[in-house]
């Protein structure tokens, strides 16, 4: 079990026995067999019946992969033969200096011990930053309601809020345990979140979006219906802040989009504003493919309502930015736009609207659209549009000659 780099022959026991592969962090399992840690972390993830890969003895790890050894002399060993062959030593990989003990321990002290709690949780988030293995452990031993209950409105404990709230954006919450936390007769977890999110600084605002975010997608549908409209109106917030990061809007529109499937949430989103806000994301032109798209979901999702389009249609630039966003962000954002502007003509089509629509080049656009490669549905949903209302713009001078052949009969 040999390899040759360059013309040197690199020597059986460097090799991990999985690979075949020079060993970066080389461990060894309780049957004295070493491999790359990476490796090994690998084959026991992807076993149904762990198994030692080379004696095929079984592995007791009782739903813990922290059984390994660190085999430090074989590791120096390593580096010393690359440095005598003059051979770049592996890259190596942050050795993990923690277990499921500490991480146990550090929990405990975080549920049970206030004074202790703030620098418990300060070790947890330098944990998640340098160890590469404290996630999957802090996961795995429920980490993520532990730190949620400590959360309270307290202004007191802000700084703790803040520092569990940033524990809690890098773990997943656990599937069957969440809608405990949006049921809480008192809020207990989602009032002090939404508080964050009124007036945290802009990196807290962006861990309490991802917390909610991540949340809401594991909840159940009841628990996504009764959203409370406190939280569009920090949604809508979070919108129009130029303070925040580019990641943090997605991530906003991200938990705006999960929740407006429900009718009674689009309509607390029309309530605080949010068409308006959606609007004037795409006026300002991000230059972000994916936010530009999750606008427009977010309008067509909305238009899915009368209070919805009526909104679009009052802002000055809606339908105008909507058009202008068709064959210019992507194939996404075309069939969007274009479904945003057929539940408009179909449902909002006063005289004032369909002449705004051919003033403002939407018509113009839809004619462009059935001449050019798009997706069939979206081509069908123009044509549609046009024929809806061909009495008023077939004939128009403000559609060009050269578009105006395109126009469907």
């Amino acid at each position: 079990m040999s390899c040759e780099m360059g013309e040197r022959e690199i020597p059986p026991h460097f090799l991990c026995p999985i690979s075949l592969q020079l060993m970066r962090d080389p461990v060894t399992i309780p049957t004295g067999i070493t491999y790359d840690r990476e490796h090994i972390e690998r084959w026991i993830l992807a076993s149904k019946k762990v198994t030692c890969p080379v004696t095929k003895q079984p592995l007791m790890i009782n739903g813990d992969i922290d059984i390994f050894t660190p085999n430090h002399t074989l590791r120096r060993l390593i580096h010393s033969w690359c440095t005598l062959h003059r051979i770049p030593a592996p890259a190596d990989r942050q050795i993990s200096v923690v277990d499921s003990h500490q991480i146990a321990k550090l929990l405990d002290d975080v549920s049970k011990s206030p004074e202790l709690r703030w620098s418990c949780l300060q070790r947890i988030n330098s944990l998640l930053a340098s160890d590469a293995r404290a996630k999957k452990l802090l996961e795995a031993s429920g980490a993520f309601m532990k730190v949620a209950s400590i959360i309270t409105g307290n202004d007191k404990m802000r700084r703790e809020n803040e520092e569990a709230l940033c524990i809690l954006a890098q773990i997943d919450p656990p599937k069957n345990a969440v809608n405990a936390l949006l049921r809480n007769e008192d809020d207990a977890f989602i009032d002090p979140i939404i508080g964050l999110l009124r007036s945290g600084s802009p990196e807290t605002r962006e861990h309490a979006t991802r917390v909610l975010k991540s949340v809401y997608e594991t909840a159940d549908p009841n628990e996504l219906a009764n959203a409370k409209c406190e939280l569009f109106v920090e949604i809508n917030k979070l919108i129009r802040d130029d303070q925040i990061t580019n990641l943090a809007t997605k991530q906003a529109l991200k938990l705006l989009t999960g929740l407006n499937p429900w009718s009674k949430n689009r309509i607390k989103a029309v309530r605080a504003g949010v068409v308006s806000a959606l609007v004037e994301l795409l006026v300002e032109g991000s230059t972000d493919r994916r936010a530009c798209e999750l606008g427009l979901m977010g309008l067509d999702q909305l238009c899915g309502c009368a209070e919805g389009r009526a909104d679009l249609v009052a802002h000055g630039a809606g339908l105008a930015v909507v058009s202008k966003t068709i064959l210019r962000v992507s194939h996404v954002a075309t069939d969007r736009a274009v479904r945003i502007l057929s539940s408009i003509s179909r449902y909002s089509a006063t005289g004032r609207v369909v002449g705004e629509m051919l003033e403002v080049g939407v018509v113009a656009k839809l004619c462009l659209l059935v001449q050019v490669y798009c997706r069939v549905k979206t081509k069908e949903r123009a044509k549609e549009i046009l024929r809806l209302h061909s009495r008023v713009w077939k004939n128009s001078p403000c559609i060009p000659p050269h578009l105006l052949s395109a126009y469907p009969s």
